[in-house]
């Protein structure tokens, strides 16, 4: 089965408007087509809290025709058009579909953040970790979130096969980012958000783009917008997952990102995976 996962940055956006950045956006969602994928999974959807609007509703038709979906909005008392998620896949498939809260701290469960979707030999969850943000103010509510995520795939992968993915706003090792000495306390790079990363790993999980490309540099996941030369420099970082249950990681056959061309921000990523051998 092939899947993609990407940070889209506002599936609103990309369905209701036309500046120059929604365009971009649906040129990625063109080539994220053109890999036919059998599940796509989106995160930072930015929907309304009630979801999909009827003219949101007539795009999706369009534009993923072919494909069921199931969403998450943020819920009063989180901000409300933030974060979200949405899984989109083939009318073939009839998988179960759950809205975890795991006790995260804050208004983080109300966020709209993690979908699972359960396809009785396996599940396949996503995930829009919350940012440290600015100043790091939210740091220890975002370790929390890390501890109480890690331990909620563990009880998925105690049942069966799990396949999880998203951004998890986090770059894991040095050679996940361009710069890592400049960006020690950076959101993102903190020694307890990578400690956190870890954890999860250690909980019986594997980071397939490391499985299949090892200990590569300079290839990233995005690219920040506030800085204009980011993408072109490839001043980059990787913080964007598919991971697995290490029991099944020999079964991956490819991890890779997909080209988002000149749209800067986050780029989708690509899992291949054959369960049947």
């Amino acid at each position: 089965m092939k899947f993609i996962s990407w940070n889209i940055d506002s599936l609103n956006a990309a369905l209701t408007s036309d500046s120059n950045r929604a365009v971009l956006t649906r040129k990625v969602i063109d080539t994220i087509l053109e890999n036919d994928p059998d599940v796509i999974a989106l995160q930072e959807t930015k929907l309304p809290t009630k979801g999909p609007s009827k003219k949101h509703i007539e795009h999706l038709a369009t534009f993923f025709k072919g494909y069921a979906y199931q969403w998450r909005s943020s819920q009063e008392p989180a901000r409300k058009g933030y974060a979200g998620t949405m899984f989109l896949y083939k009318e073939k498939f009839t998988p179960e579909v759950s809205y975890p809260e795991i006790g995260a701290p804050d208004t983080m469960d109300l966020e709209g953040r993690i979908i699972t979707l359960d396809f009785g030999e396996f599940y396949l969850t996503q995930v829009y970790t919350p940012n440290a943000g600015d100043g790091l103010k939210r740091l220890k509510e975002r370790q929390v979130w890390d501890e109480k995520y890690a331990e909620y795939l563990q009880r998925l992968d105690n049942e069966k096969a799990v396949l999880a993915t998203g951004d998890y706003n986090v770059a894991h090792k040095e050679i996940d980012l361009a710069n890592p000495d400049n960006n020690r306390r950076s959101a993102g790079f903190t020694d307890e958000e990578r400690e956190g990363f870890t954890n999860l790993l250690n909980k019986g999980f594997t980071d397939t783009f490391r499985h299949i490309h090892g200990d590569v540099t300079g290839m990233y996941s995005w690219w920040a917008q506030r800085v204009k030369t980011s993408k072109i420099n490839n001043s980059g970082w990787r913080i964007d997952y598919w991971l697995v249950s290490d029991r099944v990681a020999d079964k991956v056959v490819k991890s890779e990102m997909v080209d988002s061309g000149e749209r800067q921000d986050h780029t989708p990523t690509m899992l291949e995976i054959d369960l049947t051998i």
